[in-house]
Parts: C-alpha cells; sequence; structure tokens
C-alpha cells in the first residue's frame, strides 16, 4: 500500500514488522496465563485492528470486551480530561483481564483506566500496548506487554487516527500536519 495523500508520512513500523510482534506478544500471553481464559479489554477504537490480531494469536480459551474513552476528541493532543464513551458489557469480577490499548503516551488514560477497572474486582489486570511514545518509563507504567517504543511523535495507521482517518493502514507512519 503507497502514501493513500500528504499526510502520510515515512512508514516506521511496516506491516510484516507489526506482524511478527503481534505473534511474539500473543506468544507471551499464552505462556503466561496457561490454564486461564484471559479476557481482553480492547480501548476503542485506536486498539480495534490490534486486539483483533491479537486474539488470534493467542492460543487459549480467550473472550473479549471494549470501552471507549476519549481524551484526544479531534486533536493531536491529550486534553487531559479522560471520559468514558461506551462502557464494558462484561462482568469483570475474578477475570483475569488485560487492558489492551493501541499508544500510551501521558499514561493519563491508562492511569484512569486502571483504577476504573480495578474496582470491578478482577483476578488480575494487566496491560498490553501497542506502542509507547516517546521517553516514558514503562516500569513507571507498569505495562506488563509492550510492542514497540517509539519517538514521541504523531503516528497514524493500523488502528491509530487523526479524526477517524488512517486507521485501515497496514503500518504505522508519522503523520504530516
Amino acid at each position: 500500500m503507497g502514501r493513500i495523500d500528504e499526510h502520510v508520512g515515512q512508514v516506521l513500523i511496516d506491516e510484516e514488522t507489526l506482524r511478527a510482534r503481534v505473534v511474539e506478544l500473543g506468544e507471551a500471553i499464552t505462556r503466561d496465563y496457561a490454564g486461564r481464559a484471559p479476557l481482553l479489554v480492547g480501548v476503542l477504537k485506536g486498539a480495534l485492528v490490534f486486539v483483533s490480531d491479537l486474539a488470534r494469536v493467542i492460543d487459549l480459551p480467550t473472550e473479549f470486551d471494549f470501552m471507549a474513552v476519549s481524551s484526544y476528541g479531534n486533536a493531536t493532543k491529550t486534553s487531559g480530561v479522560v471520559r468514558i464513551v461506551k462502557d464494558l458489557d462484561l462482568d469483570l469480577t475474578n477475570r483475569h483481564v488485560i487492558i489492551v490499548e493501541d499508544i500510551v503516551d501521558s499514561g493519563l488514560t491508562l492511569s484512569y483506566l486502571r483504577r476504573y477497572l480495578q474496582a470491578r474486582k478482577p483476578a488480575s489486570l494487566e496491560v498490553c500496548a501497542l506502542l509507547v511514545r516517546g521517553a516514558r518509563d514503562a516500569t513507571a507504567l507498569d505495562l506488563k506487554y509492550i510492542g514497540f517504543t517509539i519517538a514521541d511523535e504523531f503516528v497514524i495507521g493500523y488502528g491509530l487516527d487523526v479524526a477517524e482517518r488512517y486507521r485501515n493502514l497496514p503500518f504505522i507512519a508519522d503523520y504530516l500536519p
């Protein structure tokens, strides 16, 4: 797939590299959750493509549910205010929950989600993030599974968007405003 328009910049992570890393993450989750059935909580809309691919490579009985949260709106910078747009349908009590995020930036949304979901008494709660942006300390963010660490720039593709566009790109690229 070539450039769709002038806003699609340099490809940072190509389709093949994404696919290989998703398989590695799925294998790690399969090992870590052996004998259990994890519940993948995809954070919409950005994590939709990632959670779909990830679920197919986890070799365990797996369920999914989805939440939609907003801290960006149509902007390329977080507003600093997190709001839940769509809540979960399933009960988390005594479930092994993995939050599946497309990208962790400031950690604000993730911190909010953790507190919100922890109050529902899951047996365990971990995070699988496809991307960590910038020089964030993954240890401080307490991320169990990380796909890639990227520079502090705005990216699109593989579920990540600007004003709902570019989610369909099979790779991750710089966004050129």
